[in-house]
């Protein structure tokens, strides 16, 4: 009688904090998503109705998509989001040819010095990246890439700590792979992009994303280097449009375009976020 009194206390103790715990992530959950859903709500509100709003409403009765009309026709949004789209895709491509040869060399092939390489290698994320933007504005000017794609794109085409990530993740790799690689006549380039590479996929795929996150937010190396509007991404062209385009009242304009310039990266994130969650899972973990 006793030992199932103390089963029905314990379950009841596991119920109630089952129902705290969820209570306290659903309230967290409704903090994080509201100033989506706010941004989202005004977006589609004429700019009538949002002045008209003495005591901000929590829903509309009439929304309209004309704000995201006008976020392609008066302002050269289009533009600034296919600049955008070229500056990631061809930044991430470059980098990861960079840290995936990176990576394996430090990885798995001997050479002298390696180690001593990998750790000065190391101490540079000691370095604010602040620090070297004078450095990187001075030798693109000097080179005359100001307002080019390639003076947007060569200052990040590595990444010590995704190098890092991915060399963790190929040490983790039986070294009796290798061998059985090598006596099979396997090159080092065919082992690493036939062997290696499908299994850190989860890490690839990661890294992947989250410099496509990192190129879609750059804010302040595309606004120091670029003055022209036809080479403005979305992080600066943002502004641009905020001063000239729609106006500092122009509000639901403005939410519009802000949304049409967030969706891609949070359909990108729930499409992938399992993916992102294993390859950081994996990186941090030896063994």
């Amino acid at each position: 009688m006793d030992y199932e009194k103390d089963s029905l206390r314990l379950k009841r103790r596991g119920i109630v904090r089952k129902a705290i715990t969820y209570t306290l992530l659903g309230l967290w959950a409704l903090i994080v998503l509201f100033p989506f859903y706010w941004m989202l709500l005004t977006s589609v509100k004429s700019y009538s109705a949002y002045n008209a709003e003495y005591v901000p409403s929590f829903f509309t009765l009439s929304p309209t998509l004309q704000n995201y009309v006008d976020a392609f026709t008066t302002v050269n949004l289009a533009r600034y989001f296919a600049n955008t789209v070229i500056f990631t895709l061809a930044t991430t491509a470059i980098m990861m040819v960079v840290i995936i040869f990176a990576a394996y060399a430090f990885a798995r092939l001997d050479f002298p010095g390696r180690d001593l390489v990998f750790g000065l290698f190391l101490s540079l994320m000691m370095i604010p990246a602040e620090l070297v933007v004078i450095t990187n504005f001075v030798t693109i000017t000097n080179w005359g890439m100001r307002n080019t794609f390639w003076g947007l794109i060569l200052p990040s085409v590595t990444s010590v700590f995704y190098i890092y990530l991915l060399k963790e993740n190929f040490e983790q790799i039986p070294e009796e792979l290798y061998k059985a690689a090598k006596v099979d006549g396997t090159s080092d380039l065919k082992y690493l992009f036939k062997v290696m590479l499908p299994i850190s996929q989860p890490t690839v795929v990661t890294i992947v994303i989250l410099k496509v996150i990192e190129c879609w937010n750059s804010y302040v190396w595309p606004r120091l280097i670029t003055d022209d509007e036809t080479r403005f991404l979305v992080s600066n062209g943002i502004q641009e449009i905020r001063e000239n385009g729609f106006g500092r009242e122009n509000i639901p304009a403005m939410m519009a375009a802000v949304v049409v310039i967030s969706v891609p990266l949070i359909v990108l994130f729930l499409i992938f976020r399992k993916k992102i969650m294993a390859g950081v899972s994996r990186g941090g973990t030896k063994g």
